[in-house]
């Protein structure tokens, strides 16, 4: 069986971020934000990523280039998440392995999550596994409805839901491991019916189990693994999540950061031990510090710059 295959939407205009700039190419903590999507997939096994551009798509081709192990389908038309996977159909014939469809917009996806995904579908021989997430904060979310023996059934939106359903925590994050054939084939007898007349995803599972199919949930992820960008104050909450990893990071390997709530270091920035990072510093981009020195208070730092062993660096 071929390595596994991800395809990430990203095509969506996103009008709710009020951004000229393409959604998934926001910076947090100094990466873009599709790019952890990138490295969860990559970090689950895949080894070629399909990502469906649409809006501004030029620009998010030239911000992802220099992945190499990334190729580009493009939706001219944005008519729904089951037409955006359509447009990777080129890119999926042959694929006899598992394809994971992900969203653009989520960075704090985990690999080892989207590779429980995977193991589940394979332990489970299942045509399609859709990862859910367990959340009392289930307002507006689809619920994953079982039967008694635990088997999954189906996915009910909250507008939908009965009174019964709305107790459910289970929810759907959006993440799914199709086989790639059986995908291909659900994805031509899509229908658009639908008040906005798109082509969802979200029926491909019943079209599958309709058909005979396994299709299994896999509470594989956490509720904020799900969290999906969509406006400012969302782009806040995922940072503040990454900047706390960069940090508690860093300070497990051995630097001093005297006051975390009062720094900001982007992702990817190297610090050796004993270091002590005072209040108020902010370092971006690409820096190396060496060890033993002492940085701030109050100062700035933009790479691509490497501070050696010893350094003191105060502000200007």
């Amino acid at each position: 069986m071929s390595a596994p295959v991800a395809v990430i939407l990203a095509a969506g205009k996103s009008t709710r971020m009020k951004s000229e700039t393409p959604k998934v190419l926001h910076p947090v903590c100094g990466r873009l934000m599709i790019e952890y999507v990138l490295d969860a997939a990559r970090q689950a096994g895949c080894e070629k990523i399909v990502v469906i551009v649409g809006h501004k798509a030029d620009l998010v081709r030239k911000a992802l280039a220099h992945h190499e192990d990334v190729v580009f389908a493009e939706q001219v038309e944005q008519n729904g998440t089951g037409h955006a996977v359509m447009m990777a159909e080129s890119e999926l014939e042959g694929h006899d392995g598992s394809v994971l469809i992900l969203a653009g917009d989520t960075p704090l996806l985990q690999g080892s999550s989207l590779k429980a995904l995977l193991d589940d579908q394979a332990v489970q021989n299942a045509a399609c596994v859709i990862g859910t997430a367990d959340t009392v904060n289930n307002d507006g979310l689809g619920r994953v409805v079982r039967d008694a023996a635990g088997k999954f059934e189906c996915i009910v939106e909250h507008k939908d839901a009965t009174d019964a359903q709305r107790q459910i925590t289970e929810i759907n994050t959006g993440c799914y491991a199709f086989s790639a054939p059986l995908l291909l084939n659900s994805l031509r007898k899509l229908k658009p019916n639908n008040v906005q007349s798109e082509y969802y995803l979200t029926d491909c599972p019943r079209i599958l189990m309709d058909e005979g199919h396994n299709v299994a949930a896999s509470c594989s992820l956490t509720i904020q693994e799900a969290i999906g960008v969509n406006n400012r104050l969302q782009l806040a909450e995922v940072r503040a999540h990454i900047q706390a990893e960069v940090l508690t990071g860093l300070m497990l390997s051995g630097v001093t950061i005297v006051d975390p709530v009062q720094t900001s270091i982007d992702f990817g920035v190297t610090i050796g031990g004993d270091t002590v990072v005072k209040p108020g510093t902010v370092i971006e981009g690409e820096v190396t510090i060496g060890a033993d020195c002492v940085i701030g208070p109050n100062v700035h730092i933009v790479g691509p710059q490497h501070i050696p062993d010893r350094s003191v660096v105060k502000p200007s």
